[in-house]
């Protein structure tokens, strides 16, 4: 690397030079800096980056994060990691050295970030604390795995905030079939909230569905695909994860339902979609669809909660609602624990039998 100074512009310039994976050597260089200073810290910085020597600043850690791992995360993912990133991690911890990072320096973030308040006096939601700070886990432990970082300050530290409340808003049969009812006069949000309910599906995954996706002599509708707005364009992605690949059983009076709103496309080929409302439509409908039933109103996801919640009523188990729904077991053991009914009173008489025939 190599420091100039351009006499016409009374700025310095750096060119660097370097090999890189695939062994073919490059250049780059960048000018306009005000200072030989500046000039130098930036071609330190660079060979810094180079040798993933961890006296990089933690900007630029982050700009080597985004080149490992943007590819390999969805580009939705991705959006949301980088946001938080930007936003909530980059202005604090931009210019220290990665290598210098203390626990200190991560619980007096904390304290920022707990002592946020708004134009309204309110303070970040205790989930959305806790998501910032696993993303400052994140980067630490990808430099530990891959960079040599000693260890993670931020594991060190402990998190802040809490996991989303297992208090969750749901429909119960009878209040989603009086929304239903008020429905009927806009066909295609009514179709696609029967699938949402009656199915469990994931806004995405609903959105995202094709002609080709059914299969009416088994009943069935296959889950390969999620959709999202991202820019002015239509995307479609792989599902939320890899167990939301699935193939759900659909009840009989839907498969009729579904065959007779294909009947009123024209020309509707296999790959095209069949939902295209804008999710903030779909949600518009929804507001209005709940104040005229007059029933609470709930968030779009909710009506998978919802889906959920009538299984677990109508009395089948974890694994099998799990599999419907393109979740693990132990999510739904988890999160809609105090749904299921508890055997408690059963275990502790069956205890006592159990004691008193051994003790016989």
């Amino acid at each position: 690397m190599s420091v100039y100074k351009e006499e016409k512009t009374n700025t310095w310039r750096v060119i660097y030079r370097y090999t890189d994976f695939t062994g073919a050597r490059r250049q780059t260089q960048k000018r306009g800096f005000a200072t030989k200073r500046e000039a130098l810290a930036w071609e330190r910085e660079q060979l810094n980056k180079t040798t993933a020597d961890l006296d990089m600043t933690f900007a630029s850690f982050v700009e080597e994060y985004a080149k490992d791992m943007r590819t390999r995360l969805k580009e939705t993912t991705w959006r949301m990691k980088e946001n938080v990133i930007r936003t909530k991690l980059v202005p604090y911890f931009g210019k220290k050295k990665m290598s210098e990072i203390t626990t200190r320096d991560v619980m007096t973030w904390q304290n920022v970030m707990l002592n946020y308040r708004d134009e309204n006096g309110q303070p970040y939601s205790p989930v959305y604390l806790k998501t910032i700070h696993n993303q400052l886990s994140c980067l630490f432990n990808h430099a530990v795995k891959h960079y040599g970082l000693a260890s993670n300050p931020a594991a060190k530290v402990g998190n802040m905030g809490k996991a989303r409340s297992r208090e969750m808003a749901f429909w119960t049969k009878e209040e989603y079939l009086k929304f239903a009812e008020v429905m009927m006069d806009k066909p295609d949000s009514y179709y696609a909230f029967e699938m949402l309910y009656w199915c469990g599906l994931r806004e995405g995954e609903m959105l995202a569905l094709t002609p080709a996706d059914f299969d009416f002599e088994r009943g069935t509708v296959r889950i390969t695909k999620s959709y999202q707005r991202i820019d002015r364009r239509d995307v479609i992605t792989t599902p939320k994860t890899a167990k939301s690949n699935r193939t759900v059983q659909m009840p009989p009076f839907l498969c009729e339902e579904m065959q007779d709103y294909f009947k009123t496309f024209y020309d509707l080929q296999p790959d095209e979609r069949i939902f295209t409302m804008s999710k903030s439509q779909l949600q518009r409908d929804m507001q209005v669809g709940s104040e005229k039933a007059g029933v609470k109103r709930i968030r779009i996801h909710d009506l998978r909660h919802s889906h959920i919640s009538l299984l677990i009523d109508m009395g089948f188990s974890a694994i099998a609602i799990a599999d419907r729904v393109g979740h693990e077991s132990i999510d739904i053991t988890y999160n809609y624990a105090h749904l299921f009914p508890s055997r408690q009173a059963e275990m502790a008489t069956r205890l006592d039998i159990e004691r008193t025939q051994k003790g016989a």
